[in-house]
Order: C-alpha cells, then structure tokens, then sequence
C-alpha cells in the first residue's frame, strides 16, 4: 500500500457521494425537494436505525472489496 493511498480512497469516495447526489439532484429535482420535506416526519429512531443499517451496509462492502 503506497503512502498517502487512504487520503486518495476518501478523497475518491467523497466525490462518488458528490456525483451520486448531485445526478439525483439535477435529474429529479422536485422529488428531491418533496422527499427532502418528508424527512422531518420520520420518526427519530426509525432515523437512527436506518443511519446504521447503511452505515454497516458501507463498511461490509468497502471490507469485502477492499479486503
């Protein structure tokens, strides 16, 4: 593993998240913004538990790539 390589894995999942959002964003606006006034109505445990879902769903994916 060459030096500095773990700044450059964040820097390129940073911009992954970015373009992700950013295509949503540009291709579906309105859903975004209706979605988006949807999210206060979640209740905050339901909230919780799906951050850690997809937090682990993340980590189990970057381990089994990555190794």
């Amino acid at each position: 593993m060459e030096a500095g390589s773990g700044f450059s894995d964040l820097a390129v999942a940073l911009g992954l998240v970015l373009a992700l959002e950013g295509a949503i964003y540009a291709a579906a606006p309105g859903f975004m913004k209706d979605m988006l006034s949807r999210v206060g109505e979640i209740p905050d445990g339901v909230l919780r538990w799906s951050g850690l879902a997809a937090l682990v769903a993340g980590v189990a994916l970057v381990w089994a790539v990555r190794g």
